[in-house]
């Protein structure tokens, strides 16, 4: 069953990342962190500044493993970040 995070995009509104198949996540520099997954893709996730630290990426990787311990009829964990996320993308 996949999962999914839902997560509020500054202008955009809220978007699906995949929870599942995630092979690492971390925070790629003060504004962005990086998912990557098996297949080889990467999600990208553009949030305010945050200075220092890896506070945007804890936010995500406890809530991919909050998503994947819930039930099988859970599919989506909201993601309420303390940092604005500007953009997410796909590549």
């Amino acid at each position: 069953m996949s999962k999914f995070l839902s997560i509020p995009v500054t202008s955009s509104g809220t978007q699906l990342v995949s929870a599942t198949d995630i092979k690492g996540i971390s925070q790629f520099s003060t504004i962005s962190v990086k998912i990557t997954y098996s297949g080889g893709k990467v999600v990208t996730i553009t949030h305010a500044d945050i200075t220092s630290g890896t506070a945007m990426r804890d936010i995500i990787q406890d809530a991919v493993v909050a998503i994947l311990k819930d039930s099988w009829t859970v599919v989506t964990k909201d993601v309420v970040p303390t940092f604005a996320v500007s953009g997410i993308a796909i590549a």
